[in-house]
């Protein structure tokens, strides 16, 4: 078997297993959202490194949510250099100030994406926004993250201080693919992107069925 196909055959299984397994966690987070929308609250999503990939999935899409607010700091994403990514991920305190800059509050909901969940922003902007009176949901690699020790001063992991946890079935290191002895194949960002728009799907039936009228975006190009 040539390696696409083993990459797609290895794919494919972890995204049936991640649907079947995370459907309980992806309605009890869906039921969060639309809770907060109902309530006139907001829905923030955020991620850091490759994981901000499944905040910006949520955010301006079309058939997603029209009035999802998205946390895109560049530092932390992959736009300004990787080396610089990786190192203010890992920066403790710096979550403080996106928090102070993006208002997080009482009755919103949250969502952090962070495959491996130990580095100091994604967990510390989960604290704060719980300590905010908000609600965290984590998308992360239980396999991952139980595997490797915290790198936020609190010593905790994003899956430990979250409200509710998507897991996206990764294997730790997130490579799927052997190849002599050579990791390849990532996956979190496919896994997570389905996982995140079950999620929406869900969140517009929930909605729907309470009488609501879901705010959906259309494809300007449609």
């Amino acid at each position: 078997m040539g390696g696409a196909e083993r990459f797609l055959s290895g794919a494919l299984e972890l995204a049936a297993k991640a649907a079947s397994s995370q459907l309980d966690a992806v309605r009890e987070a869906a039921a969060l959202v639309a809770d907060a929308v109902v309530e006139g609250k907001q829905f923030w999503v955020f991620g850091t490194g490759h994981s901000h990939l499944i905040a910006e999935e949520l955010y301006g899409r079309a058939g997603g949510l029209a009035d999802v607010r998205a946390v895109l700091e560049p530092g932390v994403m992959l736009h300004e250099g990787l080396l610089k990514s990786s190192l203010l991920e890992r920066l403790g305190g710096l979550a403080d100030v996106l928090l102070e800059i993006h208002d997080v509050q009482a009755g919103d909901v949250v969502l952090i994406a962070s495959n491996s969940g130990r580095n100091a922003v994604p967990v510390e902007f989960a604290i704060g926004a719980r300590k905010a009176g908000a609600k965290v949901i984590a998308v992360t690699s239980l396999a991952h993250s139980t595997a490797v020790s915290s790198r936020a001063p609190s010593g905790q992991r994003l899956f430990e201080v979250a409200d509710v946890v998507i897991d996206n079935c990764g294997v730790p290191g997130d490579a799927l693919i052997d190849v002599a002895g050579t990791r390849t194949g990532p996956t979190s960002t496919l896994v997570g992107a389905l996982l995140a728009q079950a999620l929406v799907v869900e969140v517009v039936t929930v909605l729907t069925d309470r009488g609501q009228a879901p705010n959906v975006l259309r494809s300007l190009n449609a």
